[in-house]
């Protein structure tokens, strides 16, 4: 039998406050009340972890016929249902709903000024839809599909078995898809200031007045924002020159300004020296190139970066090689012990759920049948689901060149397309191809739905399709998606040099 009810809420920060939605989540993704099954004499597969590369495995291996037993610790479902994605999109959906209130005005729309947010129901909504998705991810569904579902800390005793509760698991193949967590920076006072991360923000109840957010990554960004349109005074934090450090800078850029619109500071190449807290808030010092500053909030925010959860796991006895990044891999997935794979966050660069799912269907085909599948083949796109959103697939600019890709960059405005203008939104698309050819090597796009659109140029990459299909291709009209032809017809004009227009102009006089 597992913990109770209340000695799990009490446990477990994410699931702050214990009221009937919490509640309800945890009777799916970690039953209080479950009974371990005996353990089958051997497994095909040991899937420790149930977060999404832990349960794509399962479920895959699984409806192939496959003996597969899955093991997890704490709450099925991972970050992605429980801290992550399903969360973080419900908050940012009412922040945006707010903001739409506010811009209405610009439409022409009057008397909606006394517009007011209220921070509980928002977090109750955010509460209520977590636990409605929460049955597709329990324990209860899975032990439906023929799995034999283990809830506590699994540990590696040998290169072949999986202690669990006092039962030892045997099996062909294991796979580690453990995740990861919330990164910790080596901070004086950090600790001690009960700074929030992606994994307590959500339990909040009360909007802080003031929040002070660590880090300008896609979680920084994404939160500092919302929390911004909800009424807090937001500070941004972040070491580098730009926030979102690693994408375009000009496509960042609008981030950036997206992100000053809506009342958030951001301070910039600065570096964080200590955190404290007293009755009055915490208190986070900042050295920046104009000299220290000393920054108050209600609440500290820390978002910079992800630390795998590799820890505990038996990983020594299992002969599995790790390090400070997590479990080593090669291109087919396989750690250091042949018959032990891992996938996800746990041993990706790719930090998302989508890149989790694809690794995990690799893992199936290369652990179970005999497959040759590499992971370096994926062509994994990424969204930071700001105000415009910012996606992006494949190789910037810059990196293209750094590769020694001769290359050039096609750039439109998002302005340029009517359907942009007529809904008053501004952004960017970058679509870079190897120079003197339309195949694409990567893109960046700036706009309010850039990650449903960016699966164009994803699925155009993925099947080898260039800018001179996508020029021939018919989008409808009026959209934000006619970005990406008005790019392929701007390739289609460098196509039109001197020496081809000299000659097209020879064969129309012909013609005359």
């Amino acid at each position: 039998m597992t913990d109770s009810t209340d000695a799990l809420l009490a446990r477990i920060a994410a699931l702050a406050p214990a009221d009937p939605h919490n509640r309800r989540l945890l009777s799916h993704v970690h039953p209080p009340a479950w009974a371990n099954p005996q353990p089958a004499e051997v497994y095909n597969l040991v899937v420790v972890g149930a977060g999404t590369a832990g349960l794509v495995a399962a479920a895959g291996a699984a409806g192939l016929g496959a003996r597969v037993a899955l093991v997890e610790r704490d709450l099925m479902g991972g970050d992605c249902l429980n801290v992550g994605c399903v969360p973080s999109k419900a908050l940012l959906r009412a922040a945006r709903a707010i903001a739409e209130v506010k811009a209405a005005g610009l439409f022409g729309i009057e008397g909606v000024d006394g517009a007011v947010v209220d921070f509980p129901k928002v977090m109750e909504r955010l509460r209520r839809l977590r636990a409605d998705i929460a049955p597709h991810d329990s324990a209860e569904r899975f032990r439906s599909l023929g799995i034999d579902v283990f809830l506590g800390d699994g540990r590696f005793t040998g290169r072949d078995r999986v202690e669990v509760a006092g039962r030892t698991l045997r099996f062909r193949r294991a796979l580690i898809a453990t995740g990861g967590r919330a990164k910790a920076p080596d901070l004086p006072g950090l600790a001690a200031s009960r700074a929030l991360t992606n994994e307590t923000v959500f339990s909040l109840t009360a909007l802080p007045r003031r929040l002070l957010v660590i880090g300008g990554g896609p979680i920084g960004c994404e939160l500092a924002q919302a929390f911004a349109r909800f009424g807090s005074q937001v500070t941004l934090v972040q070491s580098a020159a730009q926030v979102l450090d690693r994408e375009d800078p000009e496509a960042a850029a609008l981030v950036a300004a997206a992100l000053r619109q809506d009342g958030v500071e951001l301070v910039t190449g600065a570096a964080v020296q200590a955190v404290s807290r007293d009755a009055s808030g915490c208190h986070v010092k900042v050295k920046t190139a104009a000299g220290e500053q000393a920054l108050h909030a209600e609440e500290v925010l820390v978002a910079v970066g992800r630390a795998p959860n590799i820890e505990d796991l038996g990983l020594e006895a299992a002969g599995v090689a790790h390090a400070p990044t997590g479990v080593t891999v090669d291109d087919f997935l396989r750690t250091t012990n042949p018959a032990i794979y891992a996938s996800g966050d746990v041993c990706s660069r790719f930090k998302f759920t989508h890149a989790a799912d694809a690794l995990s269907r690799i893992v199936l085909r290369n652990a179970l049948f005999f497959g040759r599948e590499r992971a370096s083949a994926l062509t994994i796109p990424w969204c930071t689901y700001t105000s415009p959103e910012l996606a992006h697939v494949g190789l910037t600019e810059s990196d293209a060149l750094a590769a020694g890709h001769a290359c050039q960059a096609i750039r439109v405005p998002l302005e340029q397309v009517d359907r942009a203008r007529l809904d008053g939104d501004t952004g960017l698309l970058k679509v870079v191809v190897a120079a003197g050819s339309d195949r694409i090597l990567g893109a960046t796009l700036v706009a309010p739905d850039a990650g449903n659109m960016i699966s164009e140029l994803t699925l155009a990459m993925t099947a080898g399709v260039g800018l001179g299909t996508i020029a021939r291709t018919i989008h409808p009209y009026p959209t934000q998606g006619e970005v990406i032809k008005r790019a392929a017809d701007a390739w289609n004009k460098t196509r039109l040099t001197p020496r081809v227009k000299q000659m097209m102009n020879g064969l129309l006089a012909w013609r005359r």
